[in-house]
């Protein structure tokens, strides 16, 4: 497989490029491309955007720095009516850029686009997923790069809970935050000390790498917009800088939205700024909304939980529905549901957390499940398989089926997820195209699978919604009359009552 190629956006090469310090993210992503021999492209309209700067003496200087990027030309005789038919209204000059660089991602010209613009993701994503799966925030960028040419493991633990006193509040992972809030240090000590405020930690060797603390509020002592009688306020939440490829984000909401859901909140909100692009862009993904913005500036996200039977607009899409709700999904006569044979290797790659018996003490031992790779802390995720099938619409309901195993366990439904989508990759290039955005694999791996338009690979795109504990042995599938005789070794359909009764075992801790 030949070398992957980066386009950068003009808030990447300035990111890089400025005179302030570089930001550990984008130095990640420069050094890595670089050990690698990885191009980066800037596009020749970058050049365009430059030179609108008002400030005379920055645009010289950003200019010049273009010089040391491989440039990528522009089409000849591309038209703005063009790019406007493709990508959508172009009402700035700034819009223009963007539909230009998309141009030239989806004319394969490069790979990726990586970019710290939210409307240039969500452009992409309006154009269509495949797209949109191939315009990357710079952590995952660098992210991408560290899977693909250092496939090794990350050492983090899972998310545990200790209050604020547990934790040294001088070291380096709340630099930026005092930088960001002067009275940091005052409030730690006077109101997350004394109230011991509960916090949600990971943790990498004992260096803390990501954060949330939390706070009990009711309509009466909030900042939230929707009042409510049970609200979550996140009060912190923050990743290291370093580890924010590593999906620790995505694995922190996860606890939110899991703990919100389970113990009965009405409403989880927080506050951040609009220059928070990757966040924000995580957070409207499972259903948080702007609700306000206060004096400062400063952004109200905030997002509602039912307790009661899902309903959602009619509009509204089943596969939508589970996302902006998560980890509620939709389940009516519609939703089918497949069951999908997975080989041990794969299973743990995917699903690390049950590579061996889970241990009760998070911090005691030293299994797989406890220091998980990058897949093991995503709710997205992407499967690989030739197995023939033809899957439902986007919202089916997938259960993971692991086959005969040395490790347990074995031969036993282990996981639900939500289908997004499936796509057919023809070549080495189609799956790192197609899996970038949540790659797991190594370039070996994707090469290992030599897709060809006469022996394509199927790429299934999908949420995992919870892990079946205990799960459903062999035995137990066959009198619920979901296998009969010998197990399935492709992708089957599962009948609706079927469906109902693996539901009714997977004990979710909500209606379905």
């Amino acid at each position: 497989m030949r070398q992957q190629s980066y386009l950068i956006d003009t808030n990447i090469l300035i990111g890089l490029e400025d005179y302030r310090a570089v930001e550990t993210a984008y130095a990640k992503f420069y050094n890595l491309a670089s050990a690698h021999k990885v191009d980066i492209f800037v596009h020749e309209a970058a050049h365009d955007d430059i030179a609108r700067d008002k400030d005379s003496e920055r645009r010289r200087i950003s200019l010049s720095k273009i010089a040391k990027y491989r440039i990528l030309r522009k089409q000849r005789g591309l038209s703005d009516a063009q790019l406007e038919a493709e990508f959508g209204p172009l009402r700035k000059p700034n819009d223009i850029v963007d539909a230009t660089l998309l141009h030239a991602l989806k004319s394969d010209a490069v790979d990726f686009l990586v970019t710290q613009d939210k409307g240039l993701h969500e452009r992409a994503l309006r154009n269509s997923p495949e797209l949109g799966r191939r315009v990357l925030f710079v952590g995952d960028a660098a992210d991408l790069l560290t899977q693909t040419y250092e496939p090794k493991q990350v050492p983090i633990r899972h998310v545990a809970e200790v209050h604020a006193h547990m934790i040294n509040h001088q070291s380096t992972f709340f630099n930026s935050l005092r930088d960001g809030y002067p009275e940091f240090d005052a409030w730690w000590r006077e109101k997350c000390v004394p109230e011991h405020r509960p916090c949600w930690v990971v943790y990498d060797d004992d260096e803390l790498a990501g954060l949330i603390v939390r706070k009990d509020e009711t309509a009466d002592d909030t900042d939230a917009v929707r009042k409510a009688a049970k609200i979550l306020k996140i009060c912190t939440f923050k990743v290291a800088p370093e580890k924010r490829g590593v999906k620790l984000g995505e694995l922190l909401l996860k606890q939110v939205l899991w703990y919100a859901q389970v113990n009965g909140y009405a409403v989880a909100y927080l506050t951040t700024y609009p220059n928070q692009a990757a966040l924000i862009n995580l957070l409207e993904f499972y259903g948080f909304q702007h609700a306000g913005t206060k004096p400062d500036g400063e952004l109200i996200y905030e997002r509602r939980f039912a307790s009661g039977q899902l309903e959602v607009e009619p509009s509204v899409t089943a596969y939508d529905a589970a996302r902006m709700n998560y980890p509620r999904f939709l389940v009516n006569s519609e939703i089918k549901g497949f069951g999908i044979p997975i080989q041990e290797s794969y299973h743990d790659t995917l699903y690390p957390d049950l590579w061996n018996p889970r241990q009760r003490d998070l911090f005691s031992g030293r299994s797989q499940a406890e220091r998980p790779t990058r897949p093991g802390n995503t709710i997205r995720k992407v499967y690989l398989c030739r197995a023939p099938s033809n899957l439902g619409a986007p919202g089916s309901l997938l259960f993971f089926y692991k086959s005969a195993s040395r490790e347990q366990p074995s031969q036993a439904i282990t996981a639900l997820g939500i289908l997004e989508s499936i796509t057919l990759a023809r070549s080495t290039r189609d799956l790192m195209h197609l899996t970038g955005g949540r790659s797991v694999y190594s370039e070996r791996q994707l090469n290992d699978w030599k897709a060809s338009s006469s022996r394509p690979v199927k790429v299934i795109n999908y949420l995992l919604v919870s892990y079946i504990d205990p799960a459903i042995g062999l035995e137990e599938l066959r009198s619920l009359g979901v296998v009969v005789g010998n197990p399935q070794q492709s992708i089957y359909g599962i009948k609706p009552p079927l469906v109902k009764r693996l539901l009714e075992r997977a004990n979710l801790p909500f209606s379905v």
